[in-house]
């Protein structure tokens, strides 16, 4: 009964946690577009990258030296909530007149204390289960589950209210965070230990560079961080995308313009499930083929959103494209960490998993916003359609340019990267 409640505690804990990015991450692209900040998405979403490669580290380093895993969590929510609320508030007041210095300053400051909360919430459920003598290997998956969960529903519930165009969103995610941020006030306490904690360099994952001395790694990791440069494109353009069909009498009345988010959350009920693959591929194939599939998996989840559209037969590609999308984003992100536990030395693990982020949510993902932002403005405009500002034109050159580089991504990492080994059990090889 003791076990149970405690997984409870930390399930809801996830819950909240993803609800809260859940809430605008795939639709914040839509309201900008709406309030003519459509040439500006890229940068909304690069400043998740930025703050990225220094946040985390920092406030992991407080977290172990200075203020309980729990207590900085609660601290971080408290404040990304107060700037996302006002970030919300503001764009009511303003309508579609929005300064973009204004809100880009609100949200900017906003994800700087989120995206640590992200590796705090993983610091917290790992200390309580291992405290209650779990093993975290096979008890915090289970749990984690419910962080999608918690984003899908989240995603559900904008679009279902309307939100999903406006800055309502902003206020949904900031209530939720507020709650979060008291409720994080209950969970068990994470000891701070002084003398054990990490370094700068540690904590920041730049102690791990000595890898690129090993040519194989290097480029594993190289070719990581233009893969990351994928991850958050569709998050950042695919809302804005599918709600341009409206402007087209064939489309408005679709499901799929209605109802971008809810079309867009097969994607994460996809992640669930293809989690539960990895274990599978990675023992069976190795890590260059699993690498190698979500490679051209995102080659088609590309390639199907420049061939489809909201009507039918056309939808059917795009839930194709949904579908395809755990095993393009899992296969990389878990496959890729669980490669890097793999191949690293005891006392260097911590900080190569933090270079692989680094590489990846930090480098690969501000970089592949901001080009995939030229790439839209190149070859889309803004046009105002009953009252509202949609981003049309060439959508299916865009999507397809994405597709290119991603097989061009694929077929030079074929060739470029040796490693061909299977991997053995990551678990008992760390027992």
């Amino acid at each position: 009964m003791k076990d149970q409640a405690l997984s409870i505690r930390l399930i809801i804990m996830n819950f909240l946690e993803f609800a809260v990015w859940g809430a605008y991450l795939t639709s914040m692209g839509s309201w900008l577009a709406n309030a003519g900040l459509g040439s500006k998405i890229g940068l909304f979403f690069s400043m998740q990258g930025i703050v990225s490669l220094f946040m985390p580290a920092l406030v992991g380093i407080i977290a172990d030296r200075f203020i309980p895993a729990q207590k900085t969590f609660s601290i971080c929510h408290l404040l990304a909530g107060i700037f996302i609320l006002a970030g919300g508030l503001y764009g009511l007041r303003a309508g579609n007149d929005l300064d973009f210095a204004t809100i880009f300053t609100l949200y900017g400051l906003s994800v700087a204390f989120f995206m640590p909360t992200i590796a705090l919430a993983n610091s917290i459920a790992y200390s309580a289960l291992e405290s209650a003598g779990k093993d975290t290997v096979t008890s915090f998956p289970p749990i984690r589950v419910f962080g999608t969960i918690g984003f899908i529903c989240s995603m559900i519930a904008v679009d279902l209210l309307k939100f999903q165009h406006g800055p309502q969103q902003f206020l949904v995610a900031g209530g939720l965070g507020l709650i979060l941020c008291l409720y994080a006030l209950s969970l068990p306490n994470v000891p701070v230990k002084r003398e054990a904690s990490k370094s700068f360099m540690e904590a920041s994952g730049l102690k791990a560079f000595t890898l690129f001395k090993d040519g194989q790694m290097a480029i594993f990791f190289f070719f990581s961080m233009l893969l990351g440069a994928a991850l958050q494109i569709t998050n950042g353009f695919a809302n804005p995308y599918i709600s341009s069909f409206v402007t087209d009498p064939s489309y408005t009345s679709t499901f799929g313009v209605k109802h971008a988010n809810i079309l867009i959350s097969i994607s994460q009920l996809s992640e669930t499930c293809c989690i539960l693959l990895i274990p599978f591929f990675m023992k069976r194939f190795g890590i260059k083929t699993v690498m190698l599939i979500s490679m051209f998996a995102w080659v088609f989840r590309f390639g199907f959103f420049g061939i489809g559209d909201p009507g039918f037969p056309g939808v059917i590609w795009f839930i194709l494209s949904m579908l395809v999308y755990g095993v393009a984003f899992d296969f990389f992100n878990i496959s890729g960490s669980l490669y890097v536990n793999r191949k690293t030395s005891p006392d260097i693990r911590s900080s190569a998993q933090g270079l692989f982020m680094l590489m990846t949510n930090g480098f690969g993902a501000t970089i592949g916003s901001l080009a995939a932002q030229a790439v839209v403005n190149h070859y889309t405009h803004a046009e105002e359609f009953m009252g509202t500002t949609y981003t049309v034109g060439d959508w299916q050159s865009v999507w397809f340019i994405f597709a290119a580089y991603a097989l061009v991504l694929g077929l030079a990492f074929m060739f470029a990267f040796k490693d061909t080994g299977k991997d053995i059990d990551t678990a008992k090889e760390n027992a």
